[in-house]
């Protein structure tokens, strides 16, 4: 999200709503609340850190690549590259982006199994993946090959989540844990090279910001829309105008996980 901070505050409620309920959403370019909100980047940079690792496979797979900006921005990709993604607007957004870099685009479900053979990839990587499926990853891996992952970590912008659906319970709150996620690499035979967990502070400087990040990130207020929740975002706006910007906090953890070269034994 952009720091060219804009102010919006000065036009009507109706009018930012309206704006943002009608905008665009496809693809994950967030690039239209550019000056109306911001997000601070975690330090390990993964476009470029993930950019590295395609120079140097042979084979990659990216899995759920949204409209596939990422993997499009990458200046090397390795002699074949494929892509998954499920959303059909997204599919259709990353094949225009991803055929001109020769990467075929997948359509594929958020579920098991993937449509590749054993050992296909010695790199796999995943922006923010909405599940990540362990064994399948381990299995489309050759022996000695890389999983590399940003996601979204535990609680992620929750102020903003509970603003609208109250205070959520220990389990809600506690999901996508990087340690959970760690025991559940593991399980699946890989060994977890890297991991690292950072909280990030968010602001939302207008309402419409708040209105487009809620439709585009449709896990966060499940069936959001402005009707529903028209009340509280009057109220929200309220406060943005005479508070200033909203501030939430985001949560990335940063995993990398190997494929052994050998299988290990159990004890």
């Amino acid at each position: 999200m952009g720091r060219n901070i804009r102010n919006h505050n000065n036009r009507p409620f109706e009018e930012l709503i309206d704006e943002a309920a009608s905008v665009s959403v496809d693809g994950w370019d967030f690039s239209w609340l550019d000056g109306r909100a911001t997000e601070e980047r975690p330090s390990w940079g993964y476009a470029r850190s993930m950019a590295g690792r395609m120079a140097k496979a042979t084979a990659a797979l990216d899995i759920q690549t949204g409209g596939g900006e990422v993997l499009a921005a990458v200046p090397q990709l390795p002699p074949l590259a494929v892509a998954t993604e499920g959303w059909p607007a997204n599919i259709a957004r990353a094949t225009g982006l991803l055929h001109p870099r020769g990467v075929p685009v997948v359509a594929d479900e958020d579920k098991p199994p993937l449509p590749f053979a054993d050992g296909a990839f010695d790199l796999v990587v995943s922006r923010h993946p909405v599940t990540t499926w362990w064994s399948e990853i381990s299995r489309v891996l050759s022996p000695g090959g890389t999983y590399f992952s940003q996601q979204v970590g535990p609680a992620s912008v929750f102020e903003l989540v509970e603003y609208f659906l109250g205070p959520q319970a220990p389990e809600v709150r506690g999901a996508r844990d990087p340690g959970r996620a760690r025991k559940e690499a593991e399980s699946a035979g890989l060994e977890v090279v890297d991991l690292r967990l950072e909280k990030l502070r968010t602001e939302f400087l207008d309402i419409g910001a708040v209105v487009y990040f809620l439709r585009k990130v449709i896990w966060m207020v499940p069936g959001f829309s402005v009707e529903e929740y028209r009340d509280q975002l009057k109220a929200l706006d309220e406060q943005i105008r005479t508070e200033g910007p909203f501030v939430a906090h985001s949560t990335r953890f940063l995993i990398e996980a190997r494929k052994p070269l050998r299988p290990t034994r159990a004890a």
